[in-house]
């Protein structure tokens, strides 16, 4: 019978050939490349890659073969497919969509360049920069014995033009893993789950046409709902007289006086990284609406009736541990199939994508890569959210090689495998497994550009911002 660990080996032999198979141009190029950025954490740029033994090549064919790039949207899934994990502790497939930056504020000849939300400027200014936000939905994972739990499976990645909607550019990519029958999420019940900036209408709006999909999206502190209108008048007004009556009581969330008695309660342990218990206090009120919109296309939200949810926790004395409470929104047809439990879990597996975005920045590059092209910049990005989909199918492979000054740590102890410790050791992995790229070959020297010719300045683009009125003319 074969081994666990065996079968684990042949599913990254096979996923890697698929790959390779897959690529339409430069496949050799792109292969030892994507090995390269598995297996040199410590790469300072893109160009560093070359430099890896695992990429025998010239480093101006690193540019060559992200050039040449042409993938489809949903190439990744596709390639993912057959590997992905069906839920056995969840009762459905769980999505994360959220935006995240790619500075280039020194890129002065980069088209497309706007004013994107960055926290980690310097202390003291405002947290903004100039540069391209990305789109990223990800497929959220159940814990696995051995794996860390920060793991996600990222499987779209899409640049937000400055004149685009950051949410709605996720709502598309939602669509397009929902609508494509060669994927699980198809017909199977999916919760998809976001950000506070993901609960406005326009967005929880666009997937209810979907009646398998669940939203979880968390909400501020100061939003206002309604409970449905049940009165015996209402009968009357739909009876001809006068518009009926959606909307009753106000909840508002800031003002616990307008609170009524929730419908549902759970409480739970959790304890935290740096072993503080608290106890957590769940929640539900059922059936709330939301105001929808008029302009600039209706949105009649008081079809789509929603689950309240608010979360508390508590520390060992009792008291409040934060100084504001987690709201959530639950909404979607089969919202009643989850309970507290799965809905607590699902939003907490929310933030392991910003594990993703953290590790990919830091040990992939993913946004470092300097270049005057838009589509260049583009490829990398896809590029390096298939270099982490290849280090998670082999984080069964990998061998746990912690620093010395690591070997106390809580995950180290437990064993548990991390994207960090998978990428140290892809070296060996790609050393006995192969690579089906082919070796280079010589090639005759170019003759290069003619002597005397230059090639022209690229023009400067303006930063875009939005809301900024345009210049009177005289």
């Amino acid at each position: 019978m074969m081994t666990k660990n065996k079968q684990h080996t042949i599913d990254l032999k096979q996923f890697r050939i698929s790959l390779y198979q897959n690529f339409n141009n430069r496949a050799d190029s792109l292969m030892d490349l994507l090995d390269a950025i598995c297996s040199v954490p410590n790469a300072k740029s893109v160009v560093e890659y070359s430099l890896a033994a695992c990429y025998p090549r010239s480093y101006s064919t690193i540019f060559k073969a992200i050039d040449t790039m042409d993938l489809e949207p949903l190439w990744l899934p596709h390639q993912l497919a057959p590997y992905l994990l069906r839920p056995t502790k969840w009762p459905f497939w769980l999505l994360v969509a959220d935006v995240t930056p790619a500075p280039r504020p020194y890129a002065h000849t980069l088209i497309d360049r706007g004013m994107v939300y960055h926290p980690e400027v310097v202390k003291g200014k405002l947290p903004v920069t100039i540069g391209h936000q990305y789109s990223t939905v990800a497929l959220g994972l159940e814990p696995e014995d051995g794996v860390s739990s920060s793991w996600v499976l990222p499987l779209l990645t899409e640049r937000v033009a400055t004149f685009a909607d950051k949410e709605m550019v996720g709502s598309r990519q939602i669509e397009q893993l929902l609508q494509d029958a060669k994927l699980p999420f198809s017909q199977d019940f999916t919760v998809e789950v976001a950000d506070s900036s993901y609960s406005k209408p326009a967005y929880l709006h666009a997937h209810r046409q979907f009646p398998h999909l669940v939203t979880i999206v968390r909400v501020r502190g100061n939003r206002t709902f309604y409970r449905q209108f049940r009165s015996p008048k209402e009968k009357l007004k739909r009876s001809g007289h006068g518009h009926p009556t959606w909307y009753g009581e106000r909840f508002s969330l800031s003002a616990p006086e307008t609170w009524m008695k929730p419908d549902e309660t759970y409480t739970l342990r959790e304890t935290s990284r740096r072993g503080k218990v608290y106890r957590v206090e769940v929640q539900a009120w059922h059936n709330l609406l939301m105001h929808g919109k008029n302009k600039p296309v209706r949105l009649p939200m008081h079809k789509y009736p929603f689950t309240l949810v608010r979360i508390v926790y508590y520390d060992e004395a009792g008291n409040e541990a934060f100084k504001h409470p987690l709201w959530l929104i639950v909404m979607g047809e089969r919202r009643h199939e989850l309970t507290l439990e799965h809905i607590y879990q699902a939003y907490a597996t929310r933030f392991n994508i910003e594990h993703f975005f953290r590790f990919s920045k830091q040990k992939l590059r993913l946004a470092n890569f300097q270049t005057p092209e838009v589509e260049r910049e583009e490829n990398w990005w896809q590029l390096a959210h298939i270099a982490y989909a290849q280090l998670w199918m082999a984080r069964h492979v990998a061998d746990a090689l912690p620093r010395p000054w690591e070997r106390n740590l809580p995950t180290m102890k437990q064993h548990l495998t991390s994207p960090t410790l998978v990428q140290r050791d892809f070296a060996r992995i790609i050393r006995q497994l192969g690579t089906p790229a082919r070796s280079p070959k010589p090639r005759g020297i170019p003759p290069g550009r003619r002597k005397g010719f230059k090639l022209p300045k690229r023009p400067r683009q303006k930063v875009v911002v939005k809301g900024q009125k345009a210049a009177k003319t005289a």
